[in-house]
């Protein structure tokens, strides 16, 4: 079978593998979101923490809870870095500096995973599993949490409520993230991924020499970073590494993973919203985006543009054997679709187009699926911008799942799209004119620009992968990109449950002949068109000083 042929079988099963589960897995989350019933470990954790189940919360209250337990997480991940050396399966491990430690900890509880050092050698077990893998977790479900309250905010009407965090957080670790990991890293530990307790150790080898050898909880982590769409790992080379990535059927695997929970997300909002038709079409502007991309991911590491590459048949370079060139673009487009940053090949040697696409996933919001949770929330601020923009074009109030697109709800709207751009652009403009940030580029060109680009796209965005070719474990770019993570983060959040508070007051308006239709193909082409046309009204003049610059050249 030709190297072609091979990457399309292993997106087809993908393809069929996430329509089968789509229906059942987006049936059992929707039961587990609007249930009226408490298990006895979901019970025992509000009494624990204080909270009244089956209190209801508005949206400022949603957002301070939401935010006091981001502050919070923050400060205990930052706090147990600091004091590793004190704490036990430290590994011997000195105090994570004090930059390095404010940028991790933003970065795992924002779910971006952003990391500026090398795992393995920084990190020990107990700072692994009880902070970072902790909150690909908790970060995960916080995602989750906002979108749900967004989707109640188009179900309900004349309601002063959006649902309560502390229950909406809960649930999804519970009920939907736990369960799943604890399968899925039995599936990875079958197949070959280590799961132990051992420590940094010298291993007598074969020729007489010694090797540094890493145990250490590895394939409970990396189901845990892929199903929370997460990035990061226990290991510096992330799933490129033979520890956390054995096979192709484990890479096929952890894909599924990836974009399990945010396609079916897609169903459960078509079941609350009580018009599962809607929930179809989201999904499809979803897979029109995502296919486009992988595609194009694929045609231009498998028809590299460069001498060498065409050559040797495809572009080879950063990418491990095990994989080849298709699986590791398709790995490469769907962890930039979502806002995982887990990778399998180096993102810097890509192509020039090929690293483009990569970029171009980011910026697009990363909705096609998405991060958990959050890729449903930014897809369906997308839509809202989109009736919008029809509504201008007829003459007609805009309105999208009976609630009317006023003045308020499209300014919210705004404010989110235009978040992440500003946090972008200006991030990359600062450090292209400091000496702090240029003193950190290893390459010059487009190139070298293109990778400060890609840092500051992937922090905004929460994604956490990197071009690399950039040191960024340094204090000005710890600080700055910590800065973007957060404030990319919580701001568009903030964002979304102010318009799920504004949406749930409304008092659902009948359709008539003069309702854009949301449900239909006509509704999806537009949505398509509307966010690649913002984005590469955004962000094109960038791409041409980096990618397309060196693409061309």
């Amino acid at each position: 079978m030709s190297t072609t042929a091979a990457g399309i079988v292993f997106i087809v099963s993908l393809i069929i593998a996430l329509a089968l589960v789509h229906k059942p897995f987006g049936d059992y989350m929707y039961r587990a979101y609007t249930s009226t019933k408490h298990t006895v470990v979901e019970r025992f954790i509000y009494r624990l923490l204080g909270v009244r189940a089956d209190a209801e919360q508005r949206w400022g209250v949603y957002a301070r809870s939401l935010l006091a337990f981001s502050v919070i997480s923050i400060l205990f991940v930052y706090g147990m870095q600091r004091l590793q050396d004190k704490l036990w399966l430290s590994l011997g491990f000195d105090p994570v500096p004090d930059h390095i430690a404010w940028n991790t900890a933003i970065s795992f509880v924002t779910n971006t995973n952003w990391q500026a050092y090398s795992g393995e050698s920084t990190m020990g077990h107990l700072v692994q599993m009880a902070a970072l893998a902790v909150q690909n977790f908790v970060s995960a479900s916080v995602g989750m949490a906002v979108a749900i309250a967004l989707v109640r905010g188009f179900a309900r009407r004349n309601s002063d409520t959006i649902g309560n965090f502390w229950v909406d957080l809960v649930r999804g670790i519970v009920r939907i993230l736990l369960p799943i990991a604890f399968v899925g890293a039995l599936v990875l530990v079958a197949g070959g991924l280590v799961q132990n307790f051992v420590g940094p150790h010298e291993v007598t080898t074969l020729t007489g020499g010694t090797q540094n050898m890493t145990g250490g909880p590895v394939a409970s982590q990396e189901v845990i970073k892929e199903l929370g769409t997460n990035g990061g790992g226990f290991y510096n080379t992330n799933s490129a590494h033979p520890f956390e990535n054995t096979t192709t059927w484990t890479n096929w695997f952890e894909i599924f993973l990836i974009l399990v929970i945010p396609f079916s997300l897609t169903r459960t909002f078509g079941k609350m919203v009580g018009q599962v038709r809607q929930g179809y079409a989201i999904l499809a502007v979803m897979a029109t985006i995502a296919i486009v991309s992988i595609t194009l991911t694929n045609v231009f590491e498998l028809q590299g543009a460069a001498t060498v590459p065409q050559a040797v048949g495809a572009a080879m370079e950063g990418k491990d054997v095990r994989f080849g060139v298709a699986n590791s673009a398709t790995f490469a487009a769907s962890t930039t679709l979502t806002s995982t940053g887990a990778v399998d090949s180096f993102h810097d040697s890509y192509t020039p187009f090929g690293g483009m696409m990569a970029l171009f996933n980011m910026m697009l919001g990363e909705v096609a699926p998405g991060g958990v949770g959050a890729g449903l929330y930014g897809m369906l601020i997308l839509a809202v911008i989109t009736v919008f923009v029809a509504g201008l074009m007829v003459g007609r109030t805009p309105e999208y799942l009976g609630k009317k697109i006023g003045a308020r709800e499209i300014k919210l709207a705004s404010m989110y799209f235009l978040v992440t751009p500003i946090l972008v652009l200006v991030g990359t403009a600062v450090a292209m004119g400091n000496q702090a940030g240029l003193a950190a580029m290893l390459n010059t060109g487009p190139h070298g620009f293109s990778e400060i680009l890609y840092a500051f796209t992937s922090a905004s965005n929460n994604n956490g992968s990197a071009f690399g070719g950039v040191t960024v474990n340094t204090p000005w770019y710890d600080v700055a990109l910590g800065l973007c993570m957060v404030l990319g983060r919580f701001l568009p959040i903030i964002f979304v449950l102010g318009l799920a508070g504004s949406l749930a007051k409304q008092t659902p308006v009948p359709e008539s002949t003069g309702t854009l239709p949301t449900h239909r193909p006509l509704f999806v082409g537009m949505v398509v068109g509307v966010t690649i046309i913002l984005v590469a009204l955004t962000f094109l003049p960038a791409l041409a000083l980096g990618s397309l610059a060196e693409g061309l050249s």
